[in-house]
């Protein structure tokens, strides 16, 4: 399986292209950043995140491509950029037909680490010694989309297991009730028998 991890921002969006299974070791094909001039205007920020997530997908070719989930209660014009650059992946992916898996912060945090309140450093350590690499990549934002490609390998399988479970009960339910309607539909219909008042015994006269 190869995925591109992708962690959204409008200066810094980092990309990285993880291969492998879960169990087994894992390999780095490619890490870094697109990058934005903070003081250009914003349809050009985006035109250059597209054209750069288009060169990683030209070059990598991807299975999947996972992006982080965007989600903040504080910094309303932060996680507004995050959420365009976030969009502009998942187009750039769906436009290919590939599939995008979106993973929250904790999530990637507590695959990569085991702890879902993990700091950056901490993720880095962990992304260096899984992918066996000399250093941790810089910056923070590369590595933060290597854990994201390295979550989604090892969530996928039991993602899709989960998915084809419900899928298969919803299947049993509708099943059942298609047999339920259909014994319903097919059920003899009865006229009920008119009960009528013994006639009375009259006196002769």
């Amino acid at each position: 399986m190869r995925v591109l991890g992708v962690d959204p921002g409008l200066t810094r969006c980092g990309v990285g292209v993880v291969e492998g299974v879960p169990g087994r070791p894992l390999t780095m094909i490619g890490v870094g950043v697109v990058r934005t001039p903070a003081d250009a205007e914003l349809g050009l920020r985006l035109v250059t995140i597209e054209q750069g997530i288009e060169q990683w997908l030209d070059e990598h070719r991807p299975e999947f491509v996972a992006v982080e989930r965007v989600f903040s209660q504080h910094n309303v014009r932060t996680v507004m950029g995050t959420a365009q650059a976030s969009a502009v992946a998942m187009l750039c992916a769906a436009r290919r037909g590939i599939p995008v898996a979106l993973h929250t912060p904790s999530e990637v945090k507590a695959a990569v680490t085991g702890s879902g309140r993990a700091d950056k450093a901490q993720v880095g350590a962990m992304v260096t010694r899984l992918l066996r690499l000399d250093a941790p990549p810089k910056p923070a934002d590369a590595a933060d989309a290597l854990a994201l490609a390295i979550c989604h390998i090892w969530r996928a399988p039991a993602q899709t297991r989960l998915q084809q479970a419900v899928a298969q009960n919803r299947l049993q339910q509708a099943v059942a009730l298609h047999k339920a309607q259909a014994a319903r539909a097919t059920a003899p219909t009865t006229a009920p028998v008119p009960t009528t008042a013994p006639a009375s015994k009259g006196r002769l006269a």
